[in-house]
């Protein structure tokens, strides 16, 4: 099947929304092989992982396909996480998305790609010239690992649900300390449930993808683990989020800023904090949005 893609794709990357909806129509085979719960079929889950200081988010889609979005520092914590998640058997994550090439957010997915077998690795392109940066994209070569660069516009598609690129834009290069706000923006639809996450965005990109949100959204993974110079008021009015989840662990910033939490706090968001609450789970029907706390 992975040779099958690789023909299709060749190296017209451009097509990346007709061939990642292709891609999760043929995996979805793959996937009941191994088995999927039945009551899986029309819900949406989401994990935001307790990683420590750094990012992992798990999507499972209705019907079971998963996308994991970065891997948090280079430890086994985001394995542990899995553990909890996922059934032992299951070794298959149909997409790796990369936000940006940073340690705490790539750290683990050198662990991940040990374990599991990748569908499709996709990421905004843009490199960092670290050792550990190098050694991942190798190793996905090395893996045979489809590996695609996403840009603002593309869009993930399974099934009746959508997962949109916002940022950053096509052919994107970084300069400077500008790698976080070049990282994905994705914008995630489905069972009437609208997510956000954001990355290591700061204001400077918040302000530029404001008039490219479709709504407000239910759930917002808060910018770079809640620095004050993420999460501006003018960016929390515009997208009124219900819930926010900051993903941070032990750190020397002061992540999460009081900046950041009071402006949170000001727009009505119930705020999670992966280091006191651990993993977060929120599953989503047609009628009803639930959250877990994952100890």
């Amino acid at each position: 099947m992975k040779e099958f893609i690789r023909k299709f794709i060749g190296n017209n990357f451009g097509k990346v929304v007709f061939w990642l909806t292709l891609f999760f129509i043929l995996d979805i085979l793959v996937f009941r092989q191994i088995g999927a719960d039945a009551s899986e079929k029309d819900r949406l889950s989401l994990y935001f992982l307790s990683v420590g200081q750094g990012d992992s988010e798990l999507v499972k889609f209705p019907g079971g396909a998963k996308i994991l979005i970065d891997g948090g520092p280079p430890d086994s914590l985001v394995l542990e996480n899995l553990d909890k998640i996922l059934p032992s058997r299951d070794h298959y994550i149909d997409i790796v998305a990369l936000s940006h090439a940073e340690l705490d957010h790539f750290g683990g997915l050198m662990e991940v790609l040990k374990r599991y077998r990748i569908g499709a690795f996709v990421w905004n392109g843009v490199p960092k010239d670290t050792s550990a940066a190098k050694e991942l994209i190798k190793t996905i070569k090395d893996k045979n690992i489809p590996l695609i660069t996403l840009a603002a516009g593309d869009v993930i598609r399974y099934g009746a649900s959508r997962m949109k690129v916002l940022w950053p834009p096509k052919n994107t290069i970084a300069s400077g300390d500008s790698l976080n706000e070049t990282a994905l923006v994705l914008e995630l639809e489905s069972k009437n449930t609208r997510a956000l996450f954001t990355g290591d965005m700061g204001e400077e990109t918040e302000n530029k993808i404001m008039a490219d949100m479709a709504d407000k959204v239910d759930i917002l993974k808060v910018g770079h683990h809640g620095s004050k110079f993420s999460s501006s008021a003018n960016f929390l009015d515009s997208i009124r989020p219900k819930v926010a989840v900051i993903e941070v662990g032990k750190n020397s910033y002061g992540h999460p800023t009081k900046e950041a939490l009071n402006r949170l706090a000001d727009v009505g968001a119930k705020i999670f904090r992966t280091d006191r609450d651990g993993l977060v789970k929120f599953e989503a029907t047609d009628d009803i949005l639930r959250f877990f706390v994952i100890k």
